[in-house]
């Protein structure tokens, strides 16, 4: 598809989310100068990382010479934001500040991610594009009964506003995909444990 494939390449990257727990994580194993496989392309470390989210990166990320950090929504950025290899889309409104703010859950969970997958569908050569979704699109039906254990026959059935919202971008990033507009990979991440510190609005806190 482009040089992608040559594991010579050290891609430009963009996280979105990325000053927060998952993000920063992300940011610090991008730079650590290891190879590493996205979309079953292998890549040589990271050439250029943007991160994007409406808080600042930590310091010794910002620090690098590697990063650019960009403050502000998604939708704030889009105009100024150039093309990437990889895109980790990890922004979002979490559980409970969803479910209590529906406005805010479907701007920032749903628009957000069609507005994101729409500007990378205009880049010259398809990215990467990983988006992070989460269990919480599986739920307990009371018509039907607890979901029990889950696998790959598993059928989502989310019982909550932002089960919906990550299940709706999850059909975005499909149907993008299946277009050849990205090389998308959608994570349904679970919560194994809340970070410390003051507890954001995510029901599991």
């Amino acid at each position: 598809m482009s040089t992608l494939a040559n594991p010579t390449h050290a891609p430009s990257v963009l996280i979105t989310g990325g000053a927060g727990f998952l993000g920063t994580l992300l940011a610090e194993r991008l730079l650590g100068g290891e190879s590493f496989t996205a979309g079953g392309r292998e890549f040589a470390g990271v050439g250029r990382l943007t991160l994007l989210d409406i808080f600042a990166p930590r310091e010794h990320l910002a620090a690098d010479p590697r990063v650019n950090a960009v403050v502000g929504s998604v939708q704030e950025a889009l105009p100024g934001l150039g093309e990437f290899d990889v895109v980790f889309h990890l922004a979002g409104v979490v559980s409970g500040a969803a479910e209590a703010d529906f406005d805010l859950g479907m701007a920032t969970n749903v628009d957000a991610t069609r507005q994101l997958l729409e500007h990378a569908r205009g880049f010259a050569s398809a990215p990467v594009f990983v988006f992070a979704s989460s269990l919480a699109v599986y739920g307990s039906d009371p018509a039907v009964g607890p979901v029990g254990d889950v696998d790959d026959d598993t059928l989502p059935r989310p019982q909550s506003s932002y089960g919906t919202q990550k299940f709706i971008g999850e059909q975005l990033v499909a149907d993008f995909s299946r277009k050849g507009f990205i090389d998308g990979r959608t994570v349904r991440l679970m919560t194994v444990s809340v970070r410390p510190g003051r507890p954001n609005a995510a029901a599991s806190s």
